[in-house]
């Protein structure tokens, strides 16, 4: 599973929202003050009929602006993908305004959905002042294309390193020193971006308050069907049910570290450094595993070993994904996919390696942009993606505003789903591991192996936005920027800075999601969603038995469930389109304690008499 899938969406223009494609959610550019006129001739359905059809009509070209610039960065593709956005924000502007005419009015359930949508239907609206607007846009695409172009280089041009060489330090290197340069490089590049990013928030704040939202963050919380204040208060309640889990995890991962590093270096009851586990961020920490594997030997588990024995390159790993979906009768891709999307990376030009999916055309155009290697963390992100792409294709006969997740969550939440099936019974199937004996310590090297990647997430994946709804809300002012960082990643993760930070840097910038506005709550959503889903579908096949050994690979009858299900997108509440797969309206992380049972029990086991917490 990728840690910086962090893949993403939304409505308006899926081929960014759920692309992670740009800091604006891309959309159309039509719809100018001259049809104004007709607007006021329309009745509400009228409306929505024409946004829906204007939207539909103009959206390819914009997500081609996007995906070009995602893929060939320079400043030609630059300019241009910040004057696509332009014209959208001003098309958006414009939109909201007509919209207004509708307000106190008795209007049908579609209708009314569709308006409000419409409202939400950007991560950064831009005020109503044209020189605001284009300033704002400009920034968004500034800040992506630094992220995108970022390099470390210590000593000069010839020594520079990209995201994915010092992320791969990160995940294969074991020299503490080696590690604390590659995290301090790569945070480093984020520190240009920090003015930039200020004013990012004056001015997307200012179109937020222009839409009747008291901040950008009370705007994003909006968006669940729920008050936001509700909505902040239902995060603590999913949260408050994993945080037992995380902290033994936690305590135990802590301990086995002291062994290979030292109890100088990473000291009983106090966080973690973050350069230790072995994810440039500390959200995923997979790749530690060989460190703290419960019993070693028991079980092959080296999925990155097999993939590169067998000489696994990027079309084959995204076929083994195909297949997948097409076992639980969902169509093959479209031959557009194989032919348009981005799979490896270009050896002439500077491209955003960073894992999304994009849906270009709101019909059958779909694709992923990924620099696909052969490892375990490549495999699982390219299904997580395809779980993105056949949700475009399950909805794409609804309307335009319609074409999102039930939810943002649950968009992130399908991949995901499928990831819980890869099973070491279906990775046998498939040919990547040998024959898995099921016995006690098998089953806690599974569970562990999981752990890592599922349950470290969890509170990274809920603080990132809450440092963004403090931002926005002017709780958190500039000059306290990196210390309220650093504050949040220690309450939540318990993992702190391998070297001093000073509000000199800008610590949040280095992960994609800050300067590419991409809302983040929707991870921490989907992983508690995933597993929600999972029971559900194992249920509708019929299993028997403990519910981390359900495979759903080649069941039709739960693929026949799961389609329907994404066939709503969101022309309704999230809560009735859950309670169409699970049977209930509420989110609920039960499931996940269900499904680590095994491992909850033995780390309580080996925690016993250790100074846990931090």
């Amino acid at each position: 599973m990728n840690s910086d899938r962090d893949r993403l969406m939304q409505r308006i223009c899926m081929a960014c929202r759920t692309a992670l494609g740009t800091a604006i959610v891309l959309a159309i550019a039509g719809c100018s003050r001259t049809e104004q006129p007709e607007q006021a001739r329309e009745d509400a359905p009228a409306f929505v009929e024409r946004i829906n059809r204007e939207m539909a009509e103009r959206g390819h070209e914009l997500g081609a602006a996007a995906f070009t610039y995602a893929t060939y960065i320079n400043p030609d593709t630059e300019f241009l993908n910040s004057k696509a956005n332009e014209r959208y924000l001003e098309y958006f502007s414009n939109a909201v305004e007509q919209a207004k005419a509708f307000e106190g009015q008795s209007l049908d359930s579609t209708s009314a959905r569709a308006i409000k949508l419409l409202k939400l239907g950007v991560s950064a609206p831009a005020p109503k002042d044209p020189q605001k607007r284009a300033q704002l846009s400009a920034l968004a695409s500034k800040m992506e294309g630094m992220y995108g172009a970022a390099k470390y280089c210590p000593q000069g041009p010839e020594s520079c390193k990209d995201q994915i060489e010092l992320t791969q330090t990160m995940a294969e290197s074991r020299d503490y020193e080696a590690l604390k340069e590659a995290w301090s490089g790569w945070h480093s590049t984020a520190r240009p971006m920090r003015e930039e990013y200020a004013n990012f928030v004056e001015l997307a704040n200012e179109g937020a308050r222009e839409l009747g939202f008291s901040d950008l963050g009370a705007m994003w919380r909006s968006n669940y069907d729920m008050q936001p204040d509700e909505f902040t208060q239902e995060a603590s309640r999913l949260w408050g049910q994993v945080k037992p889990l995380y902290g033994a995890l936690h305590c135990y991962v802590r301990d086995r570290l002291q062994d290979t590093y030292g109890e100088d270096k990473v000291p009983s009851d106090k966080p973690i450094p973050a350069h230790l586990l072995g994810n440039m961020w500390a959200q995923q920490w997979a790749e530690i595993y060989p460190l703290v594997e419960p019993y070693p030997g028991v079980s092959d588990l080296d999925i990155t070993a097999a993939l590169k024995k067998q000489k696994y390159d990027a079309v084959r790993i995204t076929r083994a994904a195909e297949s997948f979906y097409v076992s639980l009768g969902f169509p093959k891709l479209p031959q557009s996919f194989w032919e348009r999307s981005m799979l490896t990376k270009p050896a002439d030009r500077e491209v955003q390696c960073h894992a999304s999916a994009w849906h270009m055309d709101a019909n059958e155009d779909v694709r992923i942009k990924q620099c696909i290697e052969a490892t375990q963390e490549e495999l699982m992100t390219v299904y997580h993606e395809l779980g993105h792409v056949y949700y475009y294709l399950a909805y794409k006969d609804q309307p335009y505003l319609f074409q999102s997740g039930a939810h943002d969550g649950f968009h992130e939440a399908i991949g995901d789903t499928v990831n819980l099936s890869m099973t070491p019974a279906y990775l046998h199937e498939i040919g990547l591991i040998g024959p898995v004996k099921r016995n006690d310590q098998s089953t806690i090297n599974q569970q562990m192996k999981i752990a890592l990647d599922k349950i470290a997430f969890l509170p990274f994946g809920k603080l990132i936005d809450e440092w963004r709804w403090k931002v926005f809300s002017g709780e958190v002012k500039p000059e306290n920027y990196n210390a309220a960082w650093w504050e949040l990643r220690e309450q939540y993760q318990g993992v702190s800075a391998p070297v001093p930070r000073s509000e000199e840097d800008f610590d949040p910038g280095a992960k994609y999601h800050i300067p590419g506005n991409t809302p983040y709550t929707r991870y921490f959503l989907s992983f508690i969603l995933q597993f929600q889903f999972h029971k559900a579908l194992c249920e509708a096949a019929g299993h028997q038995g403990p519910l981390h050994e359900c495979s759903v690979y080649g069941n039709e009858e739960a693929g026949r469930r799961f389609r329907e299900m994404l066939a709503m997108g969101q022309s309704q509440p999230w809560q009735q389109t859950l309670e169409k797969l699970t049977g209930t309206r509420e989110m609920d992380a039960s499931a996940i304690t269900e499904y680590f049972a095994p491992l909850l029990s033995w780390l309580e086991e080996q925690n016993k008499g250790k100074q846990c917490g931090w």
